[in-house]
């Protein structure tokens, strides 16, 4: 059962998606809001496996919400929904941690694939969106081949992180705990000068880390 949380300040669309995810097997809405404002609080109550975010909502919006999510959370999987596919805020979504980023006019059946997609660790988006995402990588033309100072172990476990793994899964494939994941993670995030998973996966393909 994917559990879910949903925000979005369109009442008529939140009920809509509820409805539409909560009667579907395998999926489980646990609660929908009109905007970020306990966000934090809400996804350490709730501990979905996977949040739809809008962007453009009230008082506090989905991008600064996603940041204040990635302050605490790294493990769960943020989806924007939403109707910009400008590369302003898709760059600034992926910057500040989101998993994926697909558009409100996606089809019902798609966007339940897209879900479960995300939750096992895949990075789903809207093929427009992923042409842009990819148009933004060939233009940083950006000194290549620097490896930061880590280490192979930081490499190995930044490799897993490109791949999609979870830190539950990085643990069990490289044998060692989960703190010494997270110990491994902090170090590599330091390193890197990044703040979240997306980034670090984004300067590894940009500087060819791995």
């Amino acid at each position: 059962m994917i559990k879910l949380l949903i925000y979005e300040d369109n009442a008529q669309l939140r009920e809509g998606l509820t409805m539409l995810i909560d009667g579907s097997e395998g999926f489980s809405v646990l609660a929908a809001f009109k905007n970020c404002s306990n966000v934090a609080h809400e996804v350490k109550t709730f501990r979905p496996d996977v949040i739809l975010m809008d962007i453009d909502m009230p008082v506090v919006n989905g991008l600064e919400g996603l940041k204040r999510i990635r302050e605490t959370d790294d493990e769960v999987k943020v989806l924007m929904l939403t109707v910009f596919d400008d590369h302003k805020n898709i760059f600034q979504a992926l910057q500040n941690g989101a998993n994926g980023y697909i558009l409100k006019k996606t089809p019902p059946a798609r966007l339940l694939e897209y879900i479960q997609e995300a939750s096992t660790g895949g990075a789903p988006m809207t093929a427009s969106v992923a042409a842009q995402v990819l148009k933004m990588f060939s233009q940083m033309n950006l000194p290549a081949d620097k490896d930061y100072n880590l280490s192979d172990r930081e490499k190995q476990v930044l490799q897993l992180l490109v791949n999609g793994y979870s830190y539950k899964m990085i643990a069990a494939e490289m044998f060692i705990a989960m703190d010494t994941v997270r110990s491994h993670i902090k170090k590599i995030y330091e390193k890197l000068h990044v703040n979240s998973k997306s980034e670090a996966v984004a300067k590894a393909f940009r500087d060819k880390l791995v």
